[in-house]
């Protein structure tokens, strides 16, 4: 069963964009697909375990800037071709397997902005209020329509921990008041929020979680440099104290394949930054943006079963401080 997990991940998590050519819709081709509609049961990743507790997760940069048949570039992922879609369930499938364990787990299609809309800030600024706007409204949907009250785990990785840090931010009382915790994976955070609170051990609640993952300071990513918030996932501590992960380094090949690395994984309090020793794999350079030597594309494969358990335990640790909430420990 590993197996098909790896080979999932070579597709989403480790080969993070799709460069594909779109089909001529039969209608017209537009230069920004048409919106999701969430009503629409084929435009979610759903896995119902009929738990007490939810993960939300928004996935990561999939898309590549693609040419219509019309000639023109389109710089956003239409949710509504096959396609476009198969990057993007590939990772969903992926990271719910890897980490939801017993919680229910839903992600939402999105008209995410591609790669090359990272190559700047103004870029990033002008691209993102499409997918911005279409996980708003699914978040919103998922609240009225799929919830049902339970407590959640809010979680998002590069472009979707972008969008998430968003919707923490919007986010009103009574719908914080239900969240267990914030996982904003594989990027920095440097602004201050209410709701940002950053985590401080392995078990606390109402928190988010951040950590960006290199060999050293100089491999980070443009904009990556610092990050206010971080903690190490192996250990769950926001000092400098080095923990030892042993795991098979690469999505790429079966496990049964692998000969697991010894790694030593220390957080740098400085920069925040994940420094991470040992590694052994052929690094994979994240086209346009990548640097050698950053695991931005590794930063959910690495530490898969520290982030499963860490989810299982927030969410016990969210039941026992607040009993009087309809919920019932997911481990």
């Amino acid at each position: 069963m590993k197996e098909i997990f790896l080979r999932l991940l070579s597709i989403a998590i480790v080969l993070p964009i799709a460069w594909t050519s779109c089909q001529q819709r039969k209608t017209i081709s537009v230069l920004v697909p048409e919106e999701p509609d969430y009503q629409d049961t084929t435009q979610w990743y759903i896995t119902d375990r009929q738990a007490a507790a939810d993960v939300f997760y928004i996935i990561s940069t999939e898309t590549g800037d693609y040419v219509l048949p019309g000639g023109d570039t389109c710089h956003y992922a239409d949710t509504y071709r096959d396609s476009l879609r198969a990057p993007l369930y590939a990772e969903m499938h992926g990271v719910d397997t890897l980490v939801s364990g017993r919680l229910n787990f839903y992600a939402p299609y999105y008209r995410q902005c591609s790669l090359q809309s990272f190559e700047s800030d103004s870029l990033k600024a002008a691209r993102i209020p499409p997918p911005l706007g279409d996980v708003r409204r699914a978040f919103r949907y998922y609240l009225q329509h799929l919830n049902d009250h339970r407590p959640f785990i809010l979680a998002g990785y590069s472009q979707g921990a972008y969008i998430m840090l968003e919707l923490l931010k919007e986010m009103d009382e009574e719908t914080y008041q239900r969240m267990i915790a914030a996982y904003a994976i594989g990027i920095p955070i440097r602004e201050s929020h209410s709701h940002i609170i950053p985590a401080k051990r392995a078990d606390d609640t109402g928190v988010t979680i951040c950590y960006n993952s290199v060999r050293d300071t100089t491999c980070t990513m443009p904009g990556w440099e610092k990050s206010r918030v971080a903690i190490n996932p192996i250990n769950w501590r926001t000092d400098s104290v080095t923990a030892l992960l042993i795991t098979e380094p690469s999505p790429l090949l079966p496990v049964t394949e692998q000969k697991k690395d010894t790694m030593s994984i220390r957080l740098d309090v400085a920069t925040g930054l994940l420094l991470v020793k040992g590694f052994t794999a052929q690094d994979y350079l994240l086209p346009l943006i990548g640097r050698e030597g950053n695991y931005h594309s590794r930063e959910i494969w690495l530490y898969r079963d520290q982030l499963r358990e860490n989810m299982a335990l927030r969410a016990a640790s969210f039941h026992s401080y607040a009993p009087q909430k309809r919920f019932k420990a997911a481990v």
